[in-house]
């Protein structure tokens, strides 16, 4: 299979470091164009789910603009001009909960929109997070930070209450991750 190329791109909406919408000229690999194919550019981002030492999973209950009524969240944010993902992830949990962590797993990096660009997410699963200073985080929803256990975890997530898709699969992904460290036979 051949990838499309861009044959030219031109900016048509520059809204800062977090949005620029750009119209792309692209061919196909059987030489057709598409003049007008938009390609949205935002910033990466890092979602982390935090386990802590006595195996509570942190979480928010917050709003988000984009989101009706509130929604259970995974700790994250932007990644900041060439920062390493795994350096923004370590900040943000810092930042947002208080919490560090001394193991890390990348969970995966994803297209946010494999057809129209919207930056990737950069999943990660922190665990044995401890308590290290209080929150210091300048996210703009307010935010109740959470303490649940794997059963209420999972029952979030299988019942909707994240409901923002990166939170939702990193939720899904750091649950697997953990369920094949287990001996087997063990749930």
């Amino acid at each position: 299979m051949q990838p499309w190329k861009t044959r030219s791109r031109t900016v048509v909406l520059d809204g800062g470091k977090f949005l620029t919408v750009e119209r792309h000229e692209v061919e196909l690999p059987d030489g057709r164009i598409i003049p007008d194919w938009h390609w949205v550019i935002t910033p990466d981002y890092v979602n982390i789910i935090a386990v802590t030492e006595s195996g509570q999973f942190l979480c928010f209950r917050q709003t988000k603009y984009a989101v009706e009524g509130t929604s259970l969240s995974a700790p994250g944010g932007y990644l900041e001009p060439n920062e390493d993902p795994l350096e923004a992830a370590k900040r943000e949990l810092l930042e947002e909960t208080g919490y560090a962590a001394p193991q890390w797993t990348s969970l995966g990096t994803y297209s946010v929109d494999g057809n129209r660009g919207a930056g990737r997410a950069h999943l990660f699963l922190a665990q044995g997070a401890y308590p290290t200073r209080p929150i210091d985080a300048d996210d703009l929803e307010q935010q109740e930070l959470l303490h649940l256990t794997r059963t209420e975890l999972k029952k979030a997530l299988t019942s909707g209450e994240f409901k923002v898709l990166a939170w939702a699969a990193n939720v899904a992904l750091a649950l697997f991750h953990i369920d094949q460290k287990l001996p087997s036979g063990k749930s």
